[in-house]
């Protein structure tokens, strides 16, 4: 189960770290916030998979309109010259926590329920 994604993060890893390109100053705001909603969308997933409630089509639906909800976002604040996308590094920052807390819970009730299980 785990072999595709480790596959899939080995590959990205390494293209990551062998090809470069540079992304225009203009686009780097937006792009920070897509890979912040992106990352939260990920970590959401990873905790759906951990509570048995994990669905694709969730994850992929939320994936895309998070990335295009935080990117309009940055853009309409560049706009009207105010800068919504902190709104959006908010939310998306707390969430990420919030999720990676969860994660972290239910990790160590396996670890421990694990744990207890061999000592009787």
């Amino acid at each position: 189960m785990w072999v595709l994604p480790v596959f899939g993060l080995l590959i990205g890893i390494v293209l990551g770290s062998t090809l470069t390109f540079q992304i225009p100053l203009i686009y780097v705001k937006y792009m920070s916030i897509a890979v912040l909603a992106s990352l939260d969308s990920v970590f959401g997933g990873i905790r759906s998979v951990l509570e048995e409630r994990f669905d694709g089509t969730v994850l992929l639906s939320g994936f895309f309109t998070n990335a295009l909800l935080a990117a309009l976002l940055a853009y309409l604040g560049d706009r009207l010259g105010v800068d919504l996308y902190y709104a959006a590094v908010f939310a998306f920052g707390v969430r990420l926590f919030q999720n990676l807390a969860a994660i972290r819970h239910k990790l160590l009730l396996q670890y421990r329920s694990k744990k207890n299980r061999q000592l009787r």
